[in-house]
Formats: C-alpha cells, structure tokens, sequence
C-alpha cells in the first residue's frame, strides 16, 4: 500500500517510475483472493482515517473516489468480554456515551480521554513520545478493565499490549482505526490496490508483477539501479523499498554497504507478531451471522501483558482474545489472532487443531451455530503471509511500536547511501494503512524536493 501510494504521487509529478512486484497481485497485505463463489480479503479488511484523517486527503489527490466505491460500516468495531459490551460509532458523542453508560465511575475521565486524543494542542504528542499507551491510559483510569477494553483493537492492530506499545503510535492507531474506521471498498481490499495500480499506470507508470528485486546497486555510496530476477539491470537515480528492513539493507544492498552500526541496531530491533487467520466460506442460509462490516472482538480476561507473552511463546490454551469480521456480503467470516512465527513443524501439527479450537470459541461467544453452515474452510499461518509477501517472519506490522522503536530517520532515508528511501510499516514511522500511506505520501515528497534541489544545482 505505501509503495502503490509512493509510486502514485512520483508518476503523477512526471517522473518515470517503475514499480516492481514480486507476487502476482499488488498491494501486499491489501490483497483479496477467490475461492469458487467466496471473495476473502487476504489480510487487511478494513481501514480508517479516510473522512478525518490523511488518507482521505491522499485518496483525494490520487483520484481514488473516482474508480471505487468506499462504504463505512457503523458501529466499526464492537468489543465484548465477559462483563461488557462497547461499540465504536461514527459519532464519537454516542462512543463516549457508550463508554460512559459501561463505566460511569469513569465517565469524566472518559470524556478527557476522547478529548486528548480528538483536539489535542500542538504539544501533546511531544510530550508522551516515550510514553506507552499505558502510561497515557494511567493518566485518566485506574480501572484495568476500562484499559484493557480500549486497548484491545491496539492488541488486535498493533500486536502489542498497552504496557509495550507506544503511547504516539497506540493514540494515532485510536484516532484512526477506531474513531474514523469501519471503511470497506465495494468487492474487497484488492480493487482498491488494483485502482492505486491503475492510477500508477495511468500516469505512465511500468507496473511489473511476478518481478521480484534480486539486488541495489550502488556506484560511490550512491545508489545506481536494480538488478531484477526478471529483466536484468534497471539504472535509476532513486530506489524506494517497500520490503523488509532486513531483506532491503541485508539481502538487496548488501551486508558490505551497511554501517555497522545499523546492523548492530537490526539485530537488537525486535518485529512484530503475526496472525493467524481463519478463513471461512458461509451457507446463504446462515441465521445468526452478526452485522456484517463490523469488526467484532472478544476478549476473555483483562491481562493484555499476559495474553502479549502467550501469543509470542504459542500457548493458545485460552482461545478468548480474537478479532471475527463478517463481509459485507455476508458470504464470509474471517477470525484472526496473534501468533508467532513459529517452525514448519509447528504450524503442520496445530494449523488444523487452532483452526478447529477458534472456530469454536467464535461459536461459543460470537456466532452461535457457525459449525453447521461452513461450506469452505481455509487457514494462513505467519508462514503464509511470509511467503506471499516476504515480510520478515511473517510480521503484521514491521517492527514492534515500542517507545524504543519510534521513529529512526536511518529507517527511512539511510545517511551512508544517496538514493536510497524506505517506505512501508518497517520505517518506524507508521503502521496500518493510513499510516503507510501517508509514510508514501512522505516519501514522494522527499524525493520530489531532492529531485526539484539537484535540477537547481545543474542549472545554476
């Protein structure tokens, strides 16, 4: 998705941009996929920030509400555990009015809490950099189920519990995915990457899929082109990767063309979670399938921390903390939950076994009866995605949005090699769609000034 948005803006500007894809579909986890009659969004199934955020200007500019149809469901998301049920509206009065009826011993603090993080004055966000969410959380509550209740779609969107995830990236994620969110192209996730790739064409860009990138080249620490492993050399003043940080500076660079001291800093840099995901194919008959395009989420007990460690270790022996969509259609369901990456091993002994064990829980909490009108039944495991789109160990979201990991300039335009720019959720600058998009955006804009800089330089 950055790299489509990325490529969009720098084909729009006149530059002659080729755009390199080593699966067969763009848009990586924004991808969509058929199975007889089912459509099942790959990865990603909804989005947010689109009518008060940047994405909403970047589809604007790129003409996106010209070629697709964008619908917001509402509520976006509704969060159960055994005690509470709370839903995420449109409009944020009813929101808080909804916490507050949950919560009433809370409701002032309630109301400051969505305040912050709706009209904060210009320094707030400075403030909490090294903050976790918790932190900010324990500004305004002291009861851990209210915590655990507006943490959880971070959990689920994140893949880190409050006590590890940033306080700036936890709010950003908050403001976007839950206060503007519920978005959902018409037809799945793939027509909007497959509308951002005909834009790209349209404005004369070389959309080249089944083309993976074999290496960077680089001329007197300067970068100088690509080698493809379809196509031989390609020479370019710029190379923008939207892959791994790992595979970009270790694998395509090179190890040699790398200060030892990002290396040092990789090494230590710990990436996210992964998902596991169910896939499931659903009898027209199904009666008790929930409102579609929502976002359902349970949670079973209030320790994010713990649950945080039990997904990273693979201990799935409490099933109650996944997230359950429903197309629009209402042909599918999709289940995820956080996992490791886990051995080859791991994934052939329990892929069937959580798969069986998820779809009950969703049975016992969410969708009673789901067994009796599944007529197709599909998984992926952190090594599916993995191979679909190479991100390092199946990672969801890049590296960990920890405090620590916020930021890093090295990760979106390294110092020690001209030419070369980042883009995507492994720049630590951005996570979910409209934070990658606007990481493009970004980039775009970097490179346009660089580009507009040289050109004086030549003419004066």
């Amino acid at each position: 998705m950055s790299g489509l948005v990325c490529g969009c803006y720098l084909a729009k500007a006149g530059l002659k941009v080729l755009m390199a894809e080593q699966h067969h579909k763009p848009g990586g986890y924004c991808t969509s996929f058929r199975r007889g009659r089912f459509t099942f969004d790959a990865a990603a199934h909804s989005f947010g920030g689109y009518a008060h955020g940047n994405l909403g200007k970047i589809f604007k500019d790129l003409g996106i509400d010209n070629k697709i149809n964008i619908k917001q469901h509402d509520p976006s998301n509704v969060i159960t555990s055994p005690d509470h049920t709370v839903s995420f509206w449109a409009d944020i009065d009813k929101t808080i009015d909804v916490f507050q009826s949950v919560f009433p011993k809370d409701a002032d603090n309630i109301k400051r809490f969505f305040n912050f993080l709706t009209e904060p004055d210009s320094m707030s966000f400075a403030r909490i950099r090294s903050w976790t969410f918790k932190d900010l959380l324990d500004k305004y509550f002291t009861n851990d189920r209210i915590q655990a209740m507006l943490s959880f779609p971070l959990y689920g969107n994140g893949a880190l519990p409050p006590s590890r995830m940033s306080a700036f990236i936890g709010a950003r994620i908050f403001k976007e995915f839950l206060l503007d969110g519920g978005y959902h192209p018409a037809g799945g996730m793939q027509v909007l990457s497959d509308a951002l790739a005909a834009i790209f064409k349209e404005a004369g860009g070389d959309l080249r899929l089944s083309t993976a990138v074999k290496k960077i080249t680089t001329k007197n620490s300067e970068v100088s082109g690509v080698v493809l492993e379809k196509g031989g050399f390609v020479p370019s003043l710029y190379v923008i990767s939207n892959s791994d940080a790992r595979r970009t500076f270790l694998t395509l660079l090179g190890k040699n063309n790398v200060e030892q001291d990002l290396k040092d800093r990789m090494a230590r840099m710990v990436p996210s979670l992964s998902t596991f995901i169910v896939y499931l194919g659903v009898d027209q008959a199904a009666t008790t399938l929930p409102v579609s395009g929502v976002n359902y989420w349970y949670l079973s007990q209030y320790d994010l921390s713990t649950a945080y460690l039990s997904a990273k270790k693979g201990d799935f022996r409490d099933m109650g903390r996944y997230l359950v969509h429903v197309s629009p259609d209402r042909s599918t369901v999709i289940a995820f939950m956080n996992a490791p990456y886990g051995s080859k091993r791991y994934w052939e002994t329990n892929r069937i076994v959580l798969s069986d064990r998820l779809i009950k829980a969703v049975e016992a909490n969410t969708i009673p009866g789901l067994s009796k009108y599944i007529v197709y039944k599909e998984t992926a495991t952190p090594r599916t995605l993995q191979r679909y789109t190479l991100n390092h160990a199946g990672s969801a979201y890049g590296w960990e949005s920890t405090p620590f990991q916020l930021a890093d300039p090295d990760f979106r335009k390294p110092s020690f090699i001209r030419g070369l720019y980042l883009t995507g959720h492994w720049t630590t600058h951005g996570l979910g769609i409209p934070g990658v998009a606007y990481v493009g955006y970004d980039t775009a804009r970097m490179v346009l000034r660089k580009k507009t800089h040289n050109c004086q330089k030549m003419l004066n």
